[in-house]
């Protein structure tokens, strides 16, 4: 052909340049509309990203569509392909003869008279009518030419169709075929079958779209006495609105409604007129695949379009890094550390005979340990729920007692012990959140509690709690440990291997982590179409998949760096101790003094000069050390919530590196392929 629409390479397509098609520099055919351009652009693109995300059938008619644009525009643009379509008796065939001013088709009383499409074909300024006619299948010796050769209906390719209602199944499935194909329709109904259900259900009503390249002619009027045929087209202008069926009235878009006889040729001229502007417009084809664009694109419309406002909020993100803090014991872990930095005080300010008697018992506690930390505490996990033992280095052993078999959100305290040192005692807490298991077989989903006991400085019996002594992760029935205690002030190891039933608060924390990836899962789906929100939450599983094991890293190399206590010591504490050894050396010397005035080594009278350093010594040195608890409580809390902060940020971290980016991703994906739509619609 002279005049032929060249579709774009592949090298054009994957640089994205050009539009969806290039022309023939001597092309007949203008290029099409910016707008429908835009919308198969789009359309195209629309496939390509979804391709992954939707099955094959979802996306078969747009891509149907497509094939149907590309291969339209490779072929003639200067002719209009319209076909005259209509029941059994409609008088299509004689319409048909009216227009092409010959008896081209054959009409008869035999039913059905018309087995194949007839062609009639109004040369235009260039050829290209063959490569229409192959597409649809007219056969060569259907084809006419008409016998006056008008020139005010050049380009137009008239087809008479077989009947939609034929008896012959093969004949129906032809109209089917070439009603997908051709640029416009002309309907033809008589004043008996124009209210016919199978023409309104079948096609008037699934084609009201396409309205804007539609006729509706009501034939055989010359039957109709009076003003009946008035009437009959008001009835049959009502049907088409029912149908939606928009109507061209008032220069509105719309199908034609128009009444006449093909056999007197009343009416006739008239539809003659309005073919030929419709021909002349050359936009017949454009407007049939911006219908067929919008068809696919309504029925592709549940698969794209969400119900509601799409996205992650912040406070869904700011509540999934609160729950990997709370996996991770971040809290705990924060409390732990200002405890740690208590106690380091508490050594570093206190007078060289409590910072002795705390090595002794550090010492004996080790002895009696069983290969625990002193006051360490771990967590078991048994039938009945999380249950912990606690032992104590001091000579007294603690067994923990646990409120197991809670129904629903709970806590259960695992691991209470009591023991003796100096009349305080000491323990360990995991903070970790976890599952339990009553004793009913029912889960128990809460807080997991392990160790907590009493302490204080110098046996004056203030509460504390501290976070660590986890000893690894369970797998399997039994489960393996490995150490990763944290180390206390006093030497002692926080924890060490024990029996293989004990379980670590990390394998615990998994519902948690699960329930915190399943909670921002959800909210990211919310509202989108269901191919979308099963990505998103699909996108999520894949990344909460080794996720714990991240966390129990991230909470491990947290216990790391927060073991020797605080990297740089203040410099108080240097003077506090130095102070504490002026006060030991005033006391020992006072002591002294009033040993030697007893003994009679020195004057009587002289215990009364050793009387005020001994006193001095002996009460400065407890008023010091309470004076350093006091200045301490400030720091040691801002040491707690830098080492909370830090574990909360790498355990965030983690959460977004895993979990939020990928479905970010998915997010980000929809919006774009929304954007498509968006464009692909129409709107």
């Amino acid at each position: 052909m002279e005049a032929m629409v060249q579709p774009r390479s592949p090298a054009d397509v994957e640089s994205g340049g050009g539009g969806a098609y290039r022309w023939a520099a001597d092309g007949g055919r203008r290029a099409v509309g910016g707008g429908l351009r835009g919308r198969l652009d789009a359309l195209r693109e629309l496939i390509a990203l979804s391709r992954t995300r939707l099955d094959g059938r979802t996306l078969e008619g747009a891509g149907r569509v497509l094939e149907t644009a590309d291969e339209r525009y490779r072929l003639s643009g200067e002719h209009t392909v319209v076909a005259i379509a209509g029941a059994t008796g409609s008088g299509k065939s004689s319409l048909f003869n009216a227009l092409a001013g010959a008896n081209r088709s054959q009409v008869g009383p035999r039913r059905p008279t018309t087995a194949e499409p007839v062609a009639c074909v109004w040369p235009g300024s260039r050829p290209g009518a063959d490569g229409l006619l192959h597409r649809l299948g007219v056969p060569t010796h259907r084809r006419h030419v008409p016998a006056d050769g008008s020139s005010e209906l050049r380009g137009l390719i008239l087809i008479d169709l077989p009947d939609h209602d034929s008896s012959a199944t093969e004949h129906r499935a032809q109209v089917d075929r070439m009603l997908e194909l051709v640029d416009a329709v002309i309907w033809v109904v008589d004043p008996e079958k124009y209210a016919d259900a199978v023409l309104h259900e079948r096609y008037l009503r699934p084609l009201a779209g396409y309205a804007e390249v539609m006729f509706v002619v009501l034939n055989q009027v010359d039957r109709l006495p009076g003003d009946a045929a008035d009437q009959v087209v008001d009835d049959l202008r009502r049907l088409l609105d029912e149908d939606g069926l928009a109507l061209g009235e008032h220069g509105e878009p719309g199908a034609a409604v128009l009444a006449l006889s093909a056999a007197t040729g009343r009416g006739v001229g008239e539809l003659r007129e309005a073919l030929g502007q419709f021909v002349a417009e050359r936009g017949a084809a454009d407007r049939r695949l911006a219908a067929d664009v919008d068809a696919a694109t309504e029925r592709l419309r549940s698969v794209y379009v969400a119900q509601s406002r799409v996205g992650l909020t912040e406070r869904s993100r700011a509540e999934f890094d609160d729950r990997l803090a709370e996996a991770v014991g971040a809290v705990a872990t924060g409390r732990a550390a200002e405890r740690d930095w208590l106690r380091y005080a508490e050594r570093a300010c206190g007078s060289p005979w409590s910072r002795m008697r705390m090595r002794m018992r550090g010492r004996r506690g080790s002895r009696g340990a069983l290969g625990f930390g002193v006051g360490a505490t771990d967590v078991g996990m048994t039938g009945a729920g999380l249950t912990g033992v606690g032992t104590a280095g001091a000579g007294t052993t603690g067994v923990g007692a646990s409120r197991g078999g809670l129904t629903g959100a709970g806590a259960a305290d695992v691991g209470r012990t009591d023991v003796g040192w100096g009349g305080a005692a000491r323990g360990r807490r995991s903070g970790r959140a976890g599952v339990g298991r009553g004793q009913d077989g029912r889960g128990a989903a809460g807080q997991a509690r392990a160790g907590l006991s009493r302490t204080g400085w110098n046996g004056d019996g203030a509460e504390e709690l501290t976070a660590g002594g986890r000893t690894g992760i369970q797998q399997g029935p039994v489960g393996r440990q490995s150490a990763a205690g944290h180390r206390r002030a006093d030497g002692a190891a926080a924890a060490g291997p024990g029996d293989a039933s004990v379980v670590d608060g990390r394998a615990a924390a998994r519902p948690v982590v699960e329930h915190a990836v399943r909670t921002v899962a959800a909210e990211a789906a919310h509202g989108l179409p269901a191919p979308w929100a099963h990505a998103v939450r699909d996108a999520a599983d894949r990344g909460a998949y080794g996720l714990p094991e991240a966390l129990d890293k991230v909470a491990a190399e947290a216990e790391e760096s927060l073991r020797g206590g605080p990297a740089v010591k203040p410099r108080w504490w240097t003077v506090a101790a130095s102070l504490q050894g002026m006060l030991s050396v005033l006391q020992v010397v006072g002591v002294l003094w009033l040993l030697g005035a007893v003994t009679g080594v020195g004057e009587a009278t002289a215990w009364i000069s050793g009387l005020l350093p001994a006193v001095l010594g002996s009460v400065g040195g407890p008023a010091l050390a309470w004076m350093c608890r006091v200045v301490a409580r400030g720091p040691a809390r801002r040491y707690g919530q830098d080492a909370e902060r830090r574990l909360r940020s790498a355990a965030a971290a983690c959460g977004r590196a895993r979990v939020l980016e990928p479905v970010a991703a998915e997010l980000l994906r929809y919006r774009e392929v929304r954007e498509q739509y968006a464009v692909a619609s129409g709107v």
